[in-house]
């Protein structure tokens, strides 16, 4: 059979201050609206909110008035036009000198616990190995190492929530984990416990969808408009959101696509997945299989940051290990492409966030086997939290609510206004 040409190229995404706040992953009220917008083009002029949101100039100070006194948004000094001309106004922008908010993300073997300020840049972390995997036991070491990190990184601000991501499945509604084979958890009230513990408002999402509303909200532009992001790590998973709203399905299972089939591009000698077949995109790529593989073939290493950073110092075998890497997840990409069709597809995985030649195998697989993917290079990115993303996924979690419903009764920003 012969391909059909492919259309002609899109033209590129435009840039941040182009577009208007369009949302962060979630339906935003018209304050979070507002807060969208300020959070992207500030410094910026009420009379510019209003143009970007489609709001009312009127509605738009309203707005900014609640967020101001609330302590999320600060005047800047006045402007005034070119030499001097027109009207002077006041800029607003987001304010991160009072609040941060908390993060906590659960892998296999350990766990993060992140400061994040409101333009998600993250302050501090610390990780630590499991000491065992009974959920009590992990939540409350989780709760238990976030006064000290506040008090030795907050400086003097106040954290307003706590973000919680895992893998597998969650039910953010509900604030539990569903299902996460790795650890054994089976419905675990993670926002029950963990609010009792703190004391602080806790919101709870699989790590998948809470990075794809991190990069909504403080990355690649694109995603505004529709995007898969698939993660792959010691779990792999998936998101998908369109025109604002980040699909969860009726059990909260959308993203579950560690069983897709590689078919022919799968090893024979694979390790069987936990599902009992052989193939599967999780049994083919995670950290516990490239582990494996690269001990057949004489590498050993104590984990799998000791394997990147012999890939990344330019070991041959350990480079190998991780393009091998880069193309079978290229294959899965290239199917979840054609079954979606989103606007960009956002992969995290660090071979192809810090090995240039990882990206690019994993873009040409796409342009290999995609049907409906005409430009992998504009469509096909990397995590733009490479480095920091086990601390950014729970932070996200809590901003992804804070900016979808600034007004919400927040504990500590009722003390201000």
């Amino acid at each position: 059979m012969t391909r059909q040409s492919a259309p002609p190229r899109l033209p590129l995404p435009p840039r941040r201050s182009e577009i208007p706040s369009a949302g962060h992953g979630r339906r935003t009220s018209g304050t979070g609206s507002v807060l969208g917008a300020i959070l992207d083009h500030g410094p910026v002029a009420r009379s510019t909110v209003a143009r970007l949101t489609g709001l009312s100039p009127a509605s738009v100070t309203g707005h900014v008035g609640r967020l101001l006194s609330r302590g999320l948004v600060r005047e800047r000094a006045e402007t005034t036009g070119p030499r001097g001309l027109g009207r002077p106004h006041v800029p607003v922008e987001i304010d991160t000198s009072r609040f941060l908010v908390a993060g906590a993300h659960l892998a296999v073997a350990h766990s993060t616990v992140a400061l994040m300020d409101l333009r998600g840049r993250v302050v501090a972390e610390d990780r630590r190995p499991h000491t065992g995997t009974h959920p009590r036991m992990v939540l409350d070491d989780l709760a238990a190492r976030l006064p000290a990190l506040t008090a030795a990184h907050a400086a003097g601000r106040e954290v307003l929530a706590l973000g919680f991501a895992t893998g597998h499945r969650v039910d953010p509604a509900a604030g539990v984990v569903v299902e996460h084979p790795h650890l054994g958890w089976r419905s675990v009230p993670v926002r029950e416990i963990l609010s009792a513990a703190t004391g602080l408002p806790v919101h709870v999402d699989s790590h998948a969808r809470a990075l794809a509303r991190a990069e909504q909200m403080f990355g690649e532009v694109s995603t505004r408009r529709s995007t898969v992001l698939l993660f792959v790590g010691a779990v792999v998973d998936g998101a998908f959101a369109t025109a604002g709203e980040m699909h969860r399905g009726p059990r909260s299972g959308a993203g579950g696509v560690a069983h897709l089939p590689l078919g022919s591009g799968g090893s024979g000698d694979a390790e069987p997945c936990d599902c009992g077949r052989t193939g599967c995109l999780q049994s083919e790529v995670s950290e516990r299989a490239v582990i494996r593989r690269a001990a057949a073939q004489g590498l050993y290493v104590s984990g799998f940051q000791e394997l990147l950073d012999h890939a990344v110092a330019g070991e041959p075998r350990a480079v190998a290990l991780f393009r091998r890497r880069a193309r079978l997840v290229g294959r899965a990409a290239a199917l979840l492409l054609d079954i979606f069709d989103p606007e960009c597809l956002v992969v995290v995985e660090p071979g192809a966030g810090r090995l240039p030649e990882c990206l690019f195998d994993l873009r040409e697989e796409v342009g290999l086997r995609s049907w409906v993917c005409d430009d992998p290079e504009r469509t096909v990115v990397a995590s733009s939290f490479t480095g920091s993303v086990l601390a950014t996924a729970g932070g996200a979690v809590a901003l992804g609510a804070l900016y979808a419903d600034p007004l919400r009764p927040w504990p500590a920003l009722r003390a201000v206004s």
